[in-house]
């Protein structure tokens, strides 16, 4: 887990758009596994460095793949994230996002109505992408405000990544599951690299997958979370 993330921070910090914390090194014993960063004195985030941070991550989205993906798998809080090379976006998103956290649900005892609509969703995922197709974007994978901030120079900084190469939407999604950034941010963003006008249609699609992880990793109210997200999306 610790050297995919470090992995992760020298991918985002070699486009030079945004600023990461440096990975110093990784290690394990027999016990424990450790990873050391920079430490960055964190100040206020302001509307201005908020507004800095929705131009950067633009730009940072502007690194493209050719697949979707990465070069190895890493982990979405402590559980494991497939990032197996695929051409086809909804195709990974069905096997290695919806699907992987379904099954994993399914696992963990989840059946029901979660796992029939769930499957009727993954089968009409097409429907969500009509008349788009997204470029495969390098992503943070697990941006919420509690992975950004500023430093105290006023400087944006974001952290705790999960990589991988995929639609700019999930990251964009991400950012309101739980709040946290500005106007500025998504004004700045939006500037910078306007959002498809789908993107409502598909940022529950997209934060489907951060709810079913919280249901595998928390349980409680986040299965009928996980149902009211589904029943929406079908409907």
């Amino acid at each position: 887990m610790f050297e995919a993330e470090a992995e992760g921070l020298r991918e985002i910090a070699a486009t030079g758009t945004v600023r990461v914390p440096r990975a110093v090194c990784t290690g394990s014993d027999h016990s424990q596994a450790w990873i050391v960063l920079e430490y960055l004195a964190l100040g206020s985030a302001t509307r201005g460095a908020m507004g800095r941070l929705g131009e950067q991550l633009a730009a940072l989205h502007r690194v493209t793949s050719t697949c979707c993906g990465w070069t190895r798998d890493n982990t979405i809080g402590s559980t494991p994230q497939v990032n197996t090379p695929t051409p086809d976006w909804i195709e990974f998103w069905r096997r290695h996002r919806l699907g992987f956290q379904l099954d994993l649900a399914a696992r963990n005892g989840y059946g029901g109505a979660l796992q029939r609509d769930g499957a009727q969703l993954i089968e009409r995922l097409r429907e969500f992408f009509a008349g788009y197709r997204p470029a495969a974007s390098l992503l943070h994978g697990d941006l919420w405000g509690g992975n950004a901030g500023a430093i105290v120079d006023g400087t944006p900084v974001i952290f705790d990544p999960a990589v991988y190469y995929g639609d700019r939407e999930a990251d964009l999604a991400m950012t309101e599951l739980f709040g946290g950034f500005p106007h500025d941010f998504y004004d700045a963003y939006a500037a910078t690299w306007p959002l498809d006008p789908g993107y409502r249609r598909r940022r529950d699609l997209y934060n489907l997958y951060h709810v079913l992880n919280h249901l595998n990793l928390f349980g409680g109210a986040y299965r009928s979370q996980a149902q009211d997200m589904i029943r929406a999306l079908l409907a």
